[in-house]
């Protein structure tokens, strides 16, 4: 073969074969080809086209009412573990039917809902349903969070089962000694996210977040979170491109200067909200899935600014520490 014969062969060969680096992991038509999906979000707006729950289970059947702790007002075994966080102890079949009617609102919306595959491991993880902390997305997959509270710990295992099963890609898995839960990591557009630093979310963890993110061009804003509030997601939720509903009294100042830079709108919830309306889900831009509670007040700033509010009864979830937010999981939205 003459030399000039085998430079094109070879050059032929790296085209075709050769690295190629580009275009990046995370663009949705890499992700379409190699992975079958265009998984991840940048996002909390976009509409929602698949969503991962956790239907409450038979570790709801470990709490006892009989069990009381005084010290605490509530309920909960030392010995076996668990604590009912609220100091009633609700009906878990009413419980388990109020999820069931959140999840029939995704499945009105077209949204494709996954479950945890968890049969028979989610023995002893009392919380598992609120499936929002234990990974969140970004773009082109999933950060398996590592969870600070002992009776949380091993619900990673099950998440990564479940997205591993699913085909979603696993950017990250927070190790070392991070503690990180998805509950107080927030989109706020598809350039800048913020995460709450608190109790459960430490320095450490936010290092390797943000390592990910700042590869894929994303500014992480790091929030102080107030005395033991644990995440954010109980003070701040976008629910449109532009909008969020916030809870002013436990952000700092500067973080809401931030967000008028950032060109993002607020409505500020009063004392006569129930604190748990902030714990919703933008289903799409302007479209909100939202736990009874609001006044009249803060339902008509909504309205005014466009929203749709979409009421659902789910207080009883609410009784172990999680509303509609912290019970979901979306693994694709629509780009905003």
């Amino acid at each position: 073969m003459s030399g000039r014969l085998a430079e094109h062969v070879y050059q032929k060969t790296i085209q075709m074969f050769g690295s190629s680096p580009e275009p990046a992991f995370e663009d949705s038509s890499r992700l379409q080809k190699d992975w079958g999906q265009a998984w991840g979000v940048d996002n909390d707006v976009g509409r929602i086209r698949s969503i991962l729950v956790h239907r409450p289970g038979p570790e709801l059947d470990m709490v006892d009412p009989a069990k009381r702790i005084e010290e605490i007002g509530s309920y909960g075994d030392l010995e076996k573990g668990w604590y009912w966080q609220s100091d009633t102890v609700p009906d878990m079949d009413k419980l388990r039917a109020q999820h069931d009617q959140m999840v029939e609102v995704f499945r009105r919306e077209g949204i494709e809902v996954h479950y945890l595959d968890g049969q028979g491991q989610t023995d002893g993880m009392l919380k598992a349903v609120y499936t929002r902390d234990s990974a969140l997305m970004v773009k082109g997959g999933a950060i398996v969070c590592r969870m600070a509270p002992r009776i949380r710990q091993g619900e990673e295992m099950v998440v990564t089962r479940t997205l591993a099963k699913l085909g979603v890609p696993i950017l990250r898995t927070i190790h070392s000694t991070g503690m990180l839960e998805g509950g107080s990591f927030a989109w706020i557009n598809p350039k800048t996210a913020v995460v709450g630093r608190s109790i459960r979310i430490n320095n450490e963890a936010i290092d390797q977040l943000d390592d990910v993110l700042k590869r894929q061009g994303v500014e992480l804003l790091v929030v102080d979170l107030n005395g033991y509030t644990i995440h954010i997601d109980g003070s701040f939720v976008m629910v449109d491109k532009d909008l969020a509903l916030v809870d002013a009294t436990q952000l700092p100042y500067w973080f809401l200067e931030k967000l008028r830079e950032l060109g993002v709108d607020t409505v500020e919830i009063t004392p006569q909200d129930n604190p748990w309306i902030i714990n919703g889900l933008a289903i799409a831009p302007g479209r909100y899935l939202m736990g009874n509670g609001a006044s009249n007040r803060t339902l008509d700033l909504l309205q005014q600014k466009g929203v749709e509010v979409i009421p659902l009864d789910f207080d009883l979830v609410q009784l172990n520490g999680g509303g509609i937010h912290c019970s979901t999981m979306p693994l694709i939205r629509d780009c905003v």
